[in-house]
């Protein structure tokens, strides 16, 4: 009997996969200074891969002054950290996308929305009210908005399929058991009863 060797099977990853489409359908071009690296370019970050959809509710719950595009500027200028700090308004606001003499006002008002929604914690400093911003993770950021009944469910569901695709699902997950956990320390708490000293 003839010795056969099995084929192995290798999964490729996503950037091999990748890699391999781009060699059939664009080669030459790995090496081409118009293709943007990110082991070989600087100036890059870390952005969560849900945050377009992030933003397009975002921009639902800000009706005619949206607000999206302001968070994805925080995020492009944060230092691989969830802390950044503003020390010119103006720089941030130019980057939202506003111009003119109330730019720097509208980018605030932009700001204490994302506030509002839970998308950014802020602390004052030297350059106004917003020269401290913490990036709160938009992932269950938006799962509160959805429990809140904020977010649409076709929203929602967009949002889902692309968490459980980028492997973040067991963000939600655990973060519901954090709240059902609280849920039921509240209902403890209301029910015990008070003993008199």
């Amino acid at each position: 009997m003839a010795n056969v060797k099995q084929a192995s099977t290798k999964r490729l990853k996503m950037a091999e996969r990748a890699q391999q489409q781009m060699d059939i359908h664009f080669p030459g071009m790995s090496t081409d200074p118009w293709i943007w690296h990110r082991k070989t370019n600087d100036g890059f970050i870390t952005i969560p891969r849900t945050l377009p959809i992030v933003m397009q509710a975002i921009d639902v719950l800000t009706k005619g002054k949206p607000a999206g595009h302001t968070l994805f500027s925080l995020w492009v200028r944060s230092p691989d950290h969830s802390l950044i700090t503003i020390e010119n308004p103006s720089t941030f606001a130019s980057e939202a996308g506003f111009t003119g003499e109330r730019a720097v006002d509208t980018w605030r008002r932009r700001m204490k929305k994302l506030r509002e929604l839970k998308f950014i914690n802020t602390k004052p400093g030297p350059s106004g009210e917003f020269h401290y911003v913490l990036l709160l993770n938009p992932n269950i950021v938006f799962e509160w908005l959805y429990q809140s009944k904020m977010i649409q469910d076709g929203l929602y569901a967009r949002f889902i399929d692309r968490i459980a695709e980028v492997g973040a699902y067991g963000e939600i997950e655990n973060i519901n058991k954090v709240w059902d956990l609280q849920r039921a320390s509240e209902k403890t708490a209301k029910t015990k009863p008070v003993t008199k000293s």
